[in-house]
């Protein structure tokens, strides 16, 4: 698995931007953001249960992480039709304020190390890219295990002051320094 420090891998996938039909689909590769911080997240199935929870948490924050500069990008290995129609079809999903990444050749994920091989599908990971398209922060629980986007936003946080940062720190709060 790619971890802290390494490069987030260039890709160029098929995403849903919008409910339209007709302007449904986007194009977003790596380079689609320049000068910004990526949040991209990974879940393993369309049509399930705990993952809708997970996305629809994510883009109640999507403001949030639009006010530190950093663009939310969610994926899985389900196709961008899945995804539309998924929207369609699920309320939480129908105003999703970021795009939903079709990694249905499963590239990305490997290339992540993120694949669940048992299972067939990009495990439940979260990365933090800074600007530079550096990984500073990565997070994968379990597939039954759904993650806490209010904690990305604090560790995003913690990143952006490049600061010592102590546990439970959120923004606002005192950093530390070396002695």
């Amino acid at each position: 698995m790619l971890t802290v420090g390494e490069n987030f891998p260039s890709f160029d996938l098929t995403a849903v931007v919008n409910l339209d039909p007709q302007k449904a689909f986007e194009q977003i590769t790596d380079q689609s953001f320049p000068g910004k911080w990526k949040v991209v997240f990974f879940w393993p199935k369309d049509f399930t249960f705990v993952c809708p929870t997970e996305i629809a948490a994510f883009g109640k924050l999507n403001q949030e992480f639009l006010d530190r500069d950093a663009q939310l990008l969610g994926a899985s290995i389900d196709s961008e039709f899945v995804h539309l129609a998924w929207r369609n079809n699920h309320a939480d999903l129908k105003d999703l304020p970021f795009p939903m990444l079709s990694d249905i050749k499963r590239d990305l994920s490997e290339q992540l190390g993120i694949l669940d091989l048992k299972a067939g599908v990009s495990q439940r990971a979260t990365f933090i890219v800074d600007p530079q398209n550096v990984i500073r922060f990565v997070y994968v629980t379990d597939l039954s295990v759904g993650r806490n986007p209010q904690e990305v936003l604090r560790v995003l946080d913690a990143l952006q002051t490049d600061e010592l940062c102590p546990c439970n720190w959120k923004k606002g709060e005192e950093t530390l320094t070396a002695k």
